[in-house]
């Protein structure tokens, strides 16, 4: 998806890291991936831009070695590329990584929805998630979007969190770095996206029924409807 992605060469602050991420007690190391990530996922450095050790190290306030150390855990997430003697690379994310990062979220997150609807969960989490389900947003309003997408991440993560399965946990909350790359871009494309109210209240309901296997559907219901509306936004290039 190119074009209408493209975005100014000249990079605002550092953003600090979003909160939980990295607290008062982390190291440098630490605080330096949580703020790269950041501007990578909130589009501060464009796809296919290259990034240099010394000019990184400069906008994180840090040595070489922590920005060599996240770089290492960014491209293990598929966000960075690592070229040797020529330096870092953003990815780029392909029509083709749009359908597989679709696929493999319906896959996860239709098992983590039916996983929650059949093991008992807190009343506190359960209110907590119906809650986040009936955010909204206002179109046109940057900043309000920005929470929407952090309350989206959110519900997503609550519901792999009622599997208590760290294996799927860590599963989904490696894909939303990934989705909330792809909803940014899409922001500064201007476009806003069609609010999933609905949808992520139909997701609560059949899991506070119990019902495993309606939940499961209607979470890939979910997804596909949301992979539909982004293929058609990139329906105009071939990157994000």
């Amino acid at each position: 998806m190119a074009g209408a992605w493209s975005r100014s060469k000249i990079y605002p602050p550092a953003l600090p890291p979003r909160s939980g991420n990295a607290g008062a007690g982390a190291t440098l190391s630490e605080m330096v991936y949580c703020a790269f990530k950041r501007d990578i996922i909130h589009g501060v450095y464009q796809p296919g831009e290259s990034l240099s050790e010394k000019d990184l190290a400069n906008r994180y306030k840090g040595s070489r070695t922590p920005v060599r150390e996240a770089a290492v855990r960014l491209q293990n997430e598929r966000l960075l590329s690592i070229v040797t003697n020529r330096g870092y690379f953003v990815t780029q994310v392909t029509i083709q990584d749009v359908n597989d990062i679709y696929e493999f979220r319906a896959a996860v997150e239709g098992a983590c929805a039916e996983l929650a609807a059949q093991k008992s969960a807190e009343s506190e989490s359960i209110e907590r998630l119906m809650q986040l389900a009936q955010t909204t947003y206002r179109v046109d309003d940057r900043a309000n979007y920005i929470q929407f997408i952090e309350a989206d991440t959110e519900f997503h993560m609550g519901i792999a969190l009622l599997t208590r399965n760290p294996l799927l946990i860590r599963a989904v909350a490696d894909m939303r770095s990934q989705m909330e790359r792809i909803m940014f871009a899409a922001i500064d494309g201007g476009y806003y996206g069609e609010l999933p109210r609905r949808e992520h209240c139909d997701i609560m309901e059949a899991i506070q029924k119990r019902d495993q296997q309606l939940a499961r559907k209607r979470m890939c219901d979910h997804i596909y409807i949301s992979k539909d509306k982004v293929l058609r936004l990139a329906s105009g290039g071939s990157r994000l």
